[in-house]
C-alpha cells in the first residue's frame, strides 16, 4: 500500500531535497530556535558587514553588490522555499529563513558598511517583517515560495526606505 506524502504516518521518513533544504534553511540556521528568522537576519547582516569590509568597494559598488545578492537570493529562494514547504507538509514553515536573508539584504542596500547602519537596517527589517504593513501581509497570500519570499522582500524595501530617510537626517 502506498500513502500520499501529505497523509504519510509520522513514523515514515520524508524525503528531503538537499539543495532546497540547504538554501531554504540558510545552511541550517532556520533549524536554530527560538526565533529562527531573527537568527537568519542577524547572520545575513553579519555576512553583509564582513563581506563589505573585505571587499573595500565604493559606496555605489557596495549598493550594487548588495542589490545583486538580494535579487539572486530571492530568485533562488522562491523555488527552494516551495520545495521545503511541500516536503515539510506545512504552509510557510518557520524553518524556511531564506526569505529573511533576502529581506535583510534589501534593507541593507543603501547602507554604508558600518556596524551602526547594519544594526539600524536589522532593526528596521525585523520591525517591518513582524508588523507586515500593506502590502507585505497581502503578499503572504501568494502561492508557495513566492508568498514566503515576497512579504519579506516588501519588509526589506520598507526598511530600505526608512533607513534612507534616517541616513539623510542622521
Amino acid at each position: 500500500m502506498t500513502t500520499a506524502p501529505d497523509s504519510a504516518p509520522s513514523t515514515e521518513r520524508r524525503i528531503k531535497t538537499a539543495w532546497a533544504w540547504t538554501i531554504g534553511t540558510f545552511f541550517g540556521i532556520g533549524l536554530i530556535g527560538p526565533g529562527p528568522g531573527t537568527w537568519a537576519s542577524l547572520a545575513a547582516a553579519a555576512l553583509w558587514l564582513g563581506a563589505g569590509r573585505a571587499a573595500h568597494l565604493s559606496t555605489i559598488g557596495q549598493a550594487v553588490a548588495t542589490a545583486i545578492a538580494a535579487i539572486a537570493v530571492t530568485l533562488i529562494g522562491i523555488p527552494a522555499a516551495s520545495v521545503v514547504e511541500r516536503e515539510s507538509g506545512r504552509e510557510d514553515p518557520g524553518h524556511v529563513v531564506i526569505d529573511e536573508v533576502a529581506g535583510q539584504w534589501f534593507a541593507l542596500i543603501a547602507c554604508p558598511v558600518e556596524i551602526g547602519h547594519a544594526v539600524l537596517a536589522f532593526a528596521l527589517f525585523r520591525l517591518f517583517d513582524i508588523v507586515k504593513p500593506w502590502p507585505a501581509r497581502q503578499l503572504e497570500q501568494l502561492h508557495g515560495g513566492l508568498g514566503i519570499m515576497m512579504d519579506d522582500v516588501a519588509a526589506g524595501m520598507y526598511g530600505l526606505a526608512i533607513g534612507l530617510i534616517v541616513q539623510r537626517w542622521w
